[in-house]
């Protein structure tokens, strides 16, 4: 078996025992970026109610946990193998945390580790630019805006571990991600 880590290595020690867990089956209902907005949306909710004493709170805990978990798990369900993704996530203090594991195939994990080697390295904020920049000449159709907005606008943390197992042409990945919450 081969893993690789990249990112924020420390995040892949994720305790899910206290996490809200979701399963997105592939099947008749055929998986779409429609399902990533209502498991966002639901996801948001759940985590920001414990902030309901305060309205401005509790709406900047839903936009912000709803606007990453959405981002995630649009990338999950674009570039997955066939088969279910499972999503874990939860409020750890002042900090919202969670999981994503899906299967991609070996050709889309040599294509992402690529871009990962790129957004992982340097200053959030510098590389977004540079990406749009990139979008922009490239006639809007560049990858990684996504996950650098997450870092530089969010100060999202991730982490992505990969294990490749035996000869199967499918890839086991696990997505990490941190966020604090402020208690503002």
């Amino acid at each position: 078996m081969t893993t690789a880590i990249f990112g924020e290595e420390r995040l892949a020690s994720f305790d899910a025992t206290n996490a809200l867990r979701i399963r997105l089956f592939d099947g008749p209902l055929h998986l779409a970026w429609r399902h990533s907005a209502m498991t966002s949306d639901f996801i948001a909710e759940t985590i920001a109610l414990g902030f309901r004493s305060s309205e401005r709170q509790y709406k900047s805990v839903r936009h912000d946990i709803g606007y990453v978990t959405n981002e995630l798990i649009e990338n999950s369900i674009k570039f997955r193998a066939s088969g279910e993704i499972l999503i874990e996530a939860l409020r750890d203090g002042h900090c919202f945390r969670m999981r994503i594991m899906n299967l991609i195939d070996r050709e889309a994990m040599a294509r992402f580790q690529q871009l990962l080697l790129r957004v992982t390295t340097g200053d959030p904020g510098d590389l977004l630019i540079e990406q749009i920049e990139t979008s922009v000449l490239a006639g809007g159709n560049a990858s990684g805006l996504g996950l650098l907005t997450l870092m530089s606008d969010y100060q999202v943390q991730l982490a992505w571990h990969f294990d490749e197992a035996g000869p199967h042409k499918r890839v086991k990945l696990q997505t990490y991600a941190a966020m604090a919450i402020s208690s503002a």
